[in-house]
């Protein structure tokens, strides 16, 4: 299906407004009996929707969190030179590859993943930034010369980055039908970053970046980032596994 934010490529998606760019026409679909079941980009899915006619039923095992930096002729995004062209259509990247190199000058980037790679094989880009999530299932890592895999010491990815919501009607057997896809440890991790950006009344197309990681003791460490007047704010706690279920809304006060 093709939804308002696939269409609308001539704007940056801030300046197109609204929340669920990418969900409106599906979940219309899904009212008019033509589905039951969505499979979303959970960074695309907002944090309020209409509970009353559907519920988030499955967030399936999370692909590779990080962003990526592709470029036909240098090797990271480091080694770019001065005033050299990065392509991005996420304010979020933009405000963190800002503050790493303040030169970089940064170009909107719109499209499906491969009319974006196209672009930067034209030439119209010296390096952009893209999901490695996108970038594994659809194959193209050998695609492009150049890849490196951002640190989210560098770039703090989105909330629900690497993960797919399964929405479906409220339906108690299609709900049950899809639950099987569920996977506990991304559902504890999107659920902290996704009540990160709630409690701070963002969207997902705004410039906050927020990461919840289980690591291998069960502890979970979060990283946030958000642009207020003009500064960035960058914060990191480690909690324990058991204090999960508010450590999204308790970690955003301390942005305020």
């Amino acid at each position: 299906m093709t939804t308002t934010g696939d269409k609308i490529l001539d704007k940056p998606l801030t300046e197109i407004g609204g929340k669920g760019l990418f969900i409106k026409e599906v979940e219309e679909a899904l009212l008019r009996g033509e589905a039951q079941i969505a499979v979303h980009s959970l960074k695309d899915f907002p944090t309020e929707y209409d509970t009353k006619h559907f519920t988030l039923a499955a967030v399936p095992k999370r692909e590779a969190v990080e962003d990526v930096f592709l470029s036909e002729t240098f090797e990271t995004l480091a080694d770019l030179p001065f005033n050299a062209v990065v392509g991005t259509s996420s304010i979020r990247r933009a405000m963190q590859i800002k503050a790493f190199r303040d030169d970089l000058i940064i170009s909107d980037l719109r499209g499906n993943v491969d009319t974006r790679i196209n672009k930067l094989k034209n030439g119209e880009y010296d390096g952009i930034i893209l999901a490695h999530a996108g970038i594994k299932r659809l194959g193209l890592k050998k695609s492009v010369k150049y890849i490196e895999i951002i640190d989210t010491d560098l770039i703090i990815p989105a909330m629900g980055q690497g993960a797919l919501g399964i929405e479906t009607v409220n339906d108690e057997k299609v709900i049950a039908a899809v639950k099987p896809l569920h996977d506990l440890r991304t559902f504890v991790e999107v659920s902290i970053e996704r009540d990160f950006v709630d409690t701070l009344n963002m969207g997902c197309h705004a410039p906050v970046g927020v990461n919840a990681k289980i690591m291998p003791d069960d502890s979970i460490k979060i990283k946030g980032i958000l642009e207020r007047n003009g500064k960035l704010i960058k914060k990191e706690v480690v909690i324990a596994f058991d204090e999960w279920e508010n450590a999204g809304k308790d970690f955003a006060k301390e942005f305020k």
